[in-house]
This record gives structure tokens, sequence and C-alpha cells, in this order.
């Protein structure tokens, strides 16, 4: 297919990852409503969920029908440093205001971040001590496979997230539901949306994948960026609204709320479907890498005075800019501080 036929791909992938993400979202907090939900669980699980099944979607198809795990990861963690950056970023520089932050978000929620991303580097750690594999190019990368076993310990971590969510909320006392809530109706609403979202995905996953054979690029490249952009966009205008309307907490809480559950939900069930998976560990320390910094440079900006500046804001605008370039570049095979980087392909 030509060029002009991806881009296409990828317009429509989005608005339709777009779309059925706004569904989503809605009937999961109207359901959640109806149930008598806890906010903490509606949160954490609910809202989580319908913000980050795109990701999740991705690592499963990329996985199971076009057998590119790695390209699955590179969206989980190029989504993961554009949430990180860009929805902080463009809220603060959008909204024209500081974002106010508070001690729960900076010493719980930020830290139990910091955390997700290092136990998911044990788990990939784990994968090359336990389950060495031979790199079939023979260029002396560091492989290992993934297990089902193995992909249980960041879940067990989310678990635990929940769990110590749930502590917090013990003398919850539920609303009472609205009884105008039509459950068959949301419920239809959701499966609609995830079929939605699936195809869209779809779309974004086969873009990638023909960008790389077009360009001589590896698909890892357009995962990192092009999928992991699209994938993010329905968390962007959720937290920008959240910030323009003065709740600088709950935008920034999303996004921490959505990389957590990217990382330890999102890249592990990919893994408990399919079965096995192969991590290239001499490519995913370095992206694990710039992802930790990303997320120290955010911790520091909501710790100073609690607040998020708009000069802030800026500096992670271009933070992410200098991220897309560095990866780019090493696409291309500019530049080689990643050696072992997925060569680029013959156009």
């Amino acid at each position: 297919m030509s060029t002009a036929v991806y881009i296409l791909l990828v317009l429509v992938g989005t608005a339709l990852v777009w779309k059925g993400s706004e569904l989503l979202e809605t009937a999961s907090e109207r359901l959640a409503l109806h149930y008598e939900l806890p906010d903490v669980v509606t949160g954490a699980v609910v809202v989580a969920v319908g913000s980050s099944f795109p990701e999740l979607s991705t690592t499963v198809i990329s996985t199971l029908v076009h057998g590119e795990f790695e390209l699955g990861v590179s969206a989980i963690v190029g989504s993961a440093v554009f949430n990180i950056l860009v929805i902080p970023g463009l809220s603060g520089v959008v909204g024209r205001t500081h974002l106010e932050a508070n001690r729960d978000l900076v010493y719980k929620e930020a830290q139990f971040y910091m955390l997700a991303v290092a136990m998911l580097v044990i788990t990939f750690a784990f994968a090359t001590i336990y389950h060495p594999t031979a790199d079939p190019h023979g260029g002396g990368a560091i492989l290992g496979t993934l297990t089902r076993p193995l992909a249980m310990i960041p879940i067990a971590m989310y678990a635990l997230y929940l769990f110590v969510q749930w502590q917090d909320t013990m003398e919850y006392e539920a609303e009472d539901a609205d009884t105008e809530i039509s459950v068959g109706r949301e419920w239809l609403r959701l499966g609609l949306s995830l079929l939605i979202i699936l195809v869209g995905v779809e779309g974004l996953v086969r873009a990638a994948i023909g960008f790389g054979e077009v360009f001589g690029t590896p698909s890892f490249l357009w995962g990192i960026t092009v999928i992991a952009a699209a994938t993010s966009i329905p968390d962007t205008f959720v937290s920008v609204r959240a910030a323009r309307r003065g709740k600088a907490v709950t935008s920034l809480a999303n996004v921490l709320g959505s990389n957590i559950f990217d990382l330890l939900i999102c890249i592990p069930v990919g893994v408990l479907i399919a079965g096995t998976a192969v991590i290239n560990f001499s490519l995913a320390i370095p992206m694990m890498g710039a992802l930790t910094l990303a997320t120290l440079v955010l911790f520091l900006a909501m710790r100073t005075q609690m607040l998020l500046s708009v000069r802030e804001s800026w500096f992670l605008l271009l933070l992410y800019a200098a991220f897309v370039t560095w990866v780019s570049l090493e696409s291309l095979a500019i530049i080689d501080t990643v050696p072992h980087f997925p060569p680029p392909r013959e156009p």
C-alpha cells in the first residue's frame, strides 16, 4: 500500500480510538455510578481501564495478530512518556495557569508510579536471567523470554496498588444510585466502544508496520511515536479539559493512574494471552531509563511549591520533542547511543 493509504489509516484509526474511548469512559462512569462503586475504584479501575484500553488493545493486537510484541511494548512506553510530558505540558500551556498538586498526588501516586516502572524493569531482568534467548540476528543483543508466571509479577503489583487505594476509602458511603441510568443500554454502549477501539487500533498497528516497510525504519519507531500519541489522545483531552476547569489534581492524577495501568497491566496481558514473548533487554532498559528521567522531571516540577508552572509545562513539551528526536535519529542509524536499537529496514 502507498504512504497516503497508511496516513489515512492513522487518521481514521485515531478518530475511531478517540470516539470509542469517549463512549467507553461515558459508559464506565455511568455503570460505576449505578453499581455504587467508590471513587477510588471508579478512578483506579473503571476510568483507568477506559482511558487505557487503546494501549491494551495495541499490545494484544500487535502480539497475537502481527507477532510484533516489541511494537506493542514500544507503543506502551511511548504512550507513558507522552502522558508524563505532553499531557501535563499541554494542560499547563493551554490552560495558561499553574497546575496545583497536593501531597497525596506527589507522595503516593507519583512515587507508586516510579515503583511501577522499577517493577517492570525487574520483570524484564528476570526474563533475561531465567529465560535467556539467543539473538537471531547475531548482533549480541541481550534477549529474554517473558513467561506467564513472570507476567504475573507486575499484575500482582497492580493488585497491591488497588489494595492501597481501597484502604484509603474504608469509610466510603455510597450515594444513591441514579435510577435514570439504563444499565442495559450502558452495557451495549460499553461493548460497542470496545469494538470501535479494536478496529481503530488495528488500523494504527497496520500503519506502523507499513511505515516501517515504506521508509526502511523499524516499526518500533512508529509504535513509540505515532501509535503512542494516537492512543493517548483521549487522556490528553480529558486532562486538558480538567485543567481548564481548575481541576489540576484530577488532570495530573489521570496521567499517573493511566500510566500505572499501562505498565503493570497492558504489557503483561499481551504475554498472558500469547503465552510467551521475547523482550529485547538491551533496548528496553534505555527506553525505560528515558521514561524514568521524564517521571523524575515531572515529580520534581510538582514537588516545587506543590504546583506545575507554565514555564515548567513548556519545558516538559521541549523534553518530549528531544525524546522523539533522539528515537528518530536512532531509528535512522544517524546516531548509535543504543547499540542494539532495531536496525533500519530495506525500503
